[in-house]
């Protein structure tokens, strides 16, 4: 059953309950791979292993993502920023069939480093207790996933020139 969740802002992103923060560097430049964040929406499901089905809506200002195991998310984009040093793509889930989840935001900021990019994905969420113990739990799993799709990322965009 669809679930409406708080809508919070980007701040969220700093104030959340549970907040998991992962990085790692890759090869391809800040603007490569911010276009493939906020422009591919639909390539997502080609490096990021956990997506089956990323869409596009209401003119790039939302999504529909669908991961594996039937997950499903309707969510708004809250940045989308490539200019300066840093890249930012956000977005909020607006509803979810995922239960007891409050709240959620990803933040993905992208600095230059080396000849490359760092890549930072904060996942902040709020949840009863036992939703947001579970969350911490589940970091090493994220932090896994997140690093196997970057890297599938990178590989990706090297590959295509």
């Amino acid at each position: 059953m669809a679930r409406r969740l708080r809508p919070e802002g980007l701040d969220f992103v700093g104030t959340a309950p549970v907040r998991l923060v992962f990085a790692r560097e890759v090869v391809a430049s800040p603007e490569r791979v911010f276009e493939a964040l906020a422009r591919d929406v639909p390539g997502w499901a080609e490096w990021f292993p956990a997506v089956t089905s990323a869409q596009p809506l209401d003119g790039g200002s939302a999504r529909d993502v669908r991961l594996r195991g039937g997950t499903r998310f309707r969510e708004t984009v809250l940045a989308a920023e490539a200019a300066g040093a840093a890249c930012v793509y956000a977005y909020r889930v607006d509803v979810t069939n995922v239960p007891a989840v409050r709240a959620l935001v990803e933040e993905w900021r992208l600095t230059p480093a080396g000849a490359g990019t760092r890549v930072q994905w904060t996942f902040a969420a709020d949840g009863p207790a036992v939703f947001r113990a579970g969350l911490r739990l589940a970091r090493p799993g994220l932090g896994r996933s997140f690093r196997g799709a970057v890297t599938a990322l990178d590989r990706r965009l090297r590959t295509a020139g």
